[in-house]
C-alpha cells in the first residue's frame, strides 16, 4: 500500500509467529530504492512478484537496496533482489560484520551460541534445538549479496527526499533509521514498533549491554520531531513520542519482574522460565526469550541491582 508520496509498503510473509515484515519501495526518477527485503523462501518470492506486478516495475528497475539491519527477515532476500543488476547492498559497518559472522560464517557462530546458552543454564537438548533453528534461518538468507558500508550520519537523496541515516543500536548492533527532517518522516525499522516491543537481546558477540543502548536510542529519538514513522512490523506509527514512552515503561516493568525473579540465585534460563511461557515457545521464540532475559539481567548487573557469579554455570542473584 502507498504510505506516503512515492513510498509503498510491501508486506512479506515470515515463517515465524511474527508472520509479516514490512519492506518499503521508494520511487525515484529512473527506478526504485528498496529498504529491507524479507526472508528468502518461496512465499517471500511470490509476495515480491505480486508487488512488482502491482507497482509495475521489475528487479531490473531497482537502483539501490538499503538495509536497516542484518537480521534474516530484513537481510534474507537482499541477494535475490540484487542479482539482476549486480547491486551492492548498503548497510551499517557493524551490521555488515554481523552478517559475516552469523550468515557467511554461520556454523562457527551456531556452535558458539549453543555453548553460550548452555553456560546460562539451558538444558543441552533445548540448546541443540536452538542451534537447528539458527541453521534453518541461515538457509533463508542466500544468495548472499555484495555489501557496501553506509556510515551512520550519511545523507541520502531518495527521489525528492533527503534522509539522514541515524544509528539506533539496541535491537541490533548498529541498526539504522532513516529520517527526513523536512517531512518529519522516519523509516524506523525494528527500533520502534506499535503492537509489540522490539526484541532487545544479549548475544555472545553482540553488544555487552544492549538494553542500555536501546534506552539511550529511545532518548535520542525523543529529540526528533516525527509525524509519521514507517516500522519494520505492524501498523504505521503516528503517535511516535507516546510510543517511545510506552516502550520505556515496558522495560521499567520488565526489569522489576526480572530482578524479583533472580532471588538468591538463578541462571538466565531459570529466570526466563519465570518471565516467559517457555514450554509453549518454538525454538526460534525460545532463543529470543532467553537472549532478551539476558539483556535485562546484564542491564541490572551493570546498574548494581544484581550481581553475577559462577556456580559453576553463570548465575545472577540479588545484591
Amino acid at each position: 500500500m502507498q504510505v506516503a508520496a512515492d513510498i509503498f509498503q510491501i508486506q512479506l510473509p515470515l515463517p515465524f509467529p511474527l508472520k509479516i515484515v514490512n519492506c518499503y519501495a521508494l520511487r525515484e526518477d529512473n527506478g526504485w530504492t528498496i529498504i529491507d527485503t524479507g526472508i528468502h523462501y518461496p512465499p517471500g518470492e511470490a509476495a515480491w512478484q505480486a508487488a512488482f506486478t502491482a507497482l509495475e516495475f521489475t528487479p531490473a528497475d531497482i537502483q539501490r537496496i538499503i538495509l536497516t539491519h542484518a537480521h534474516p527477515d530484513h537481510f534474507g532476500m537482499a541477494g535475490w533482489l540484487a542479482q539482476t543488476n549486480r547491486l551492492s547492498v548498503l548497510l551499517a559497518p557493524e551490521e555488515e560484520r554481523f552478517a559475516q559472522q552469523v550468515w557467511y560464517h554461520g556454523p562457527d557462530n551456531e556452535d558458539v551460541s549453543t555453548e553460550f546458552f548452555r553456560l546460562h543454564g539451558m538444558p543441552a537438548d533445548l540448546a541443540e534445538a536452538l542451534r537447528v533453528s539458527m541453521v534453518e534461518n541461515r538457509s533463508m538468507t542466500t544468495p548472499w549479496p555484495a555489501t557496501t558500508i553506509l556510515q551512520p550520519g550519511s545523507m541520502l537523496t531518495i527521489g525528492r527526499r533527503t534522509f539522514q541515516a541515524i544509528a539506533t543500536p539496541g535491537h541490533s548492533v548498529q541498526h539504522l533509521a532513516f529520517y527526513c527532517a523536512d517531512e518529519q518522516l522516519m523509516l524506523c525499522g525494528d527500533t520502534v514498533l506499535t503492537k509489540i516491543t522490539p526484541n532487545v537481546s544479549r548475544w555472545p558477540d553482540g553488544l555487552r549491554n544492549p538494553l542500555a543502548d536501546f534506552l539511550t536510542t529511545l532518548d535520542m529519538l525523543g529529540t526528533l520531531e516525527v509525524k509519521l514513522a514507517l516500522p519494520g512490523h505492524g501498523p504505521l506509527i503516528s503517535n511516535f513520542a507516546q510510543r517511545l514512552g510506552e516502550l520505556r515503561q515496558h522495560h521499567v516493568e520488565r526489569l522489576a519482574a526480572i530482578e524479583a525473579a533472580v532471588g538468591e540465585g538463578a541462571s538466565a534460563f531459570e529466570v526466563c522460565t519465570v518471565i516467559f511461557p517457555t514450554s509453549t515457545l518454538s525454538p526460534h521464540q525460545l532463543r529470543f526469550a532467553i537472549a532478551e532475559t539476558l539483556a535485562h539481567l546484564e542491564y541490572l548487573a551493570e546498574a548494581g541491582r544484581i550481581e553475577r557469579f559462577e556456580q559453576p554455570k553463570l548465575m545472577y542473584r540479588s545484591q
